[in-house]
């Protein structure tokens, strides 16, 4: 039977429930989350640039432009391998988990809050692991401030290398890790939470197929984001420093960074406008992205 005899919210119910009911490992989580992700986070480059500058110098969004354009073109995308290759492969882990998991809480249906807060939160845990390292090398690559000492990934990997084992780990790949795995077990378990039932009440009232993922994956992910930007703040700041001499340990970088925002908390949020505009555009690309190609996906399996 096909899909277009079904309204978009029953659409949305039958591809979640026919995903849900599949037995074993399913591989196309993976390939749709790695798709979505890529797509979005290309396009969204530039802005998530200058709201680096801007964690980082705690400058003003014309003073965090201002900084790029005088660097030139040979600069502005420097540092964009790392990310599109980190949020890749976050896309292909925290949908991929994310679904996996999900089928095996609940496998017949219908999911809970409980099973998405689960879910989210073991695949942001995964998420975490897996990706600190690229955060890592992205961080110190986009600060300008290290452009003359670590111009390419290589110089990067060998400074880090030269720590010795632990260091390589503490100091190196994994510095930042315990806010990173508390930003990312959090921001995914209230991402998913929350993005179907947004999704769902927007496709009750007639909209077009693709907006109601766009809006919900917008406005969860400005939520999200905004809800743990100052860990976000956190962690940029942390994983820009470089070099065995000068790492100040978890408690001194967070004194750190709210002394130099005036120990104020809304000069931590400082950029925050353009944080909202690239979490609503990176989120709404990649959850409508995803739920396309999800239906897409569905209406060409063959049922048995």
């Amino acid at each position: 039977m096909g899909d277009q005899n079904y309204s978009p919210e029953e659409l949305q119910h039958r591809t979640r429930a026919d995903a849900s009911g599949k037995k074993g490992w399913q591989s196309q989580a993976y390939a749709l989350g790695a798709i979505s992700n890529f797509v979005s986070t290309f396009l969204t480059f530039p802005i998530y640039k200058v709201v680096f500058r801007q964690q980082i110098h705690a400058v003003a969004v014309s003073d965090a432009m201002r900084q790029l354009w005088h660097e030139g073109p040979k600069y502005f995308y420097r540092g964009i391998y790392p990310p599109l290759l980190s949020k890749t492969l976050q896309g292909t882990l925290l949908f991929g988990t994310y679904d996996n998991l999900l089928a095996r809480l609940s496998p017949a249906g219908p999911h809970s809050l409980a099973h998405r807060w689960v879910a989210g939160l073991m695949s942001g845990v995964v998420e975490a692991v897996a990706l600190n390292p690229f955060e890592r090398v992205q961080n110190v690559l986009q600060d300008g401030r290290k452009q003359a000492r670590f111009p390419s990934t290589l110089s990067i990997l060998k400074e880090f290398n030269s720590y010795g084992v632990w260091g390589r780990l503490s100091l190196g790949y994994y510095r930042g890790f315990w806010p990173v795995l508390v930003r990312n077990s959090l921001g995914s378990a209230l991402y998913f939470s929350f993005k179907d039932p947004i999704q769902d009440s927007l496709a009750k009232q007639g909209l077009p197929q693709w907006v109601p993922a766009l809006v919900s994956g917008s406005v969860n992910g400005t939520i999200t984001c905004l809800i743990l930007y100052p860990l976000i703040v956190l962690v940029a700041n942390m994983q820009s420093h470089i070099g065995w001499q000068s790492m100040p340990s978890l408690w001194a970088s967070v004194q750190d960074v709210w002394d130099t925002r005036g120990r104020k908390l809304f000069l931590i949020y400082r950029g925050g406008s353009l944080v909202i505009l690239r979490s609503s555009v990176t989120w709404g690309l990649t959850t409508a992205i995803h739920d396309f190609l999800q239906k897409s996906y569905s209406r060409k399996e063959p049922k048995d």
